[in-house]
């Protein structure tokens, strides 16, 4: 897989988790497994003949909805975002780790558009 600075993964939150599975399954091919979770089921897809998957979904209620959100891979998370702040960018979410998957910060870059960067976990990457 692709490192620092590639696209690492994309998620989609949905306000109708099955409408868009299979609008996704049925127009793209994807596939996807359940991983259960504290606040309900995400929905990771892979496409066809893919041996790793590509992102997730999930039920999103709060705030907007129907948005792809997308994770950028960065090798130094902390030295990112602090090159990230020098040059106008704005921490929006600290770093936080999530088990398994990887250590995650919110970033807005200097014109306001949003995305996470993370430093994949060892077994993740």
């Amino acid at each position: 897989m692709p490192g620092n600075g590639y696209v690492y993964w994309n998620e989609l939150m949905t306000s109708d988790v099955e409408a868009s599975k299979a609008f996704y399954a049925k127009t793209i091919g994807w596939t996807f497994s359940a991983m259960p979770m504290s606040e309900g089921t995400y929905w990771v897809f892979s496409p066809p003949g893919a041996e790793q998957p590509a992102g997730g979904m999930m039920q999103f209620t709060e705030g907007p909805t129907n948005l792809w959100f997308t994770y950028l891979h960065v090798d130094d998370l902390d030295g990112a975002l602090e090159r990230a702040t020098a040059a106008g960018g704005r921490i929006i979410r600290p770093p936080f780790v999530v088990e398994s998957v990887g250590r995650i910060a919110i970033v807005q870059d200097a014109t306001g558009a949003v995305m996470g960067w993370m430093t994949p976990a060892p077994a993740a990457s």
